[in-house]
């Protein structure tokens, strides 16, 4: 295995300014989905793996665009429709690149 191959690790903070979520709903939301299991150093620091930062994503997708808000319907909603939740996520990140890139040529004219 050559370093490129190892698994990439981001801690709470680097996770929270990613998806831009509070490190408190992080934490929270490790506790409530069994799916997030972040490894912990000897100060019991948290490092996320990028799995863990797809749940994190797809729980957000969930919570803000599919406006699911109860813990259990979201757990539910994780479960029942993984396919389904990743390819729409996937469908809203490429518009909001799209919508970035077209923004950039709008302000470019």
């Amino acid at each position: 295995m050559n370093e490129n191959d190892a698994p990439k690790y981001y801690s709470i903070q680097n996770v929270s300014k990613m998806l831009s979520l509070p490190s408190s709903t992080l934490r929270y939301w490790e506790q409530q989905f069994k799916q997030i299991q972040p490894r912990r150093d000897d100060h019991l620091n948290r490092f996320y793996t990028t799995e863990d930062i797809e749940v994190f994503k797809r729980i957000k997708y969930i919570r803000d665009e599919l406006k699911i808000t109860r813990i259990e319907a979201i757990r539910n909603e994780l479960e029942r429709g993984k396919m389904n939740v990743d390819v729409r996520l996937l469908v809203a990140e490429q518009i909001e690149k799209i919508r970035d890139e077209l923004i950039g040529i709008k302000n470019s004219l």
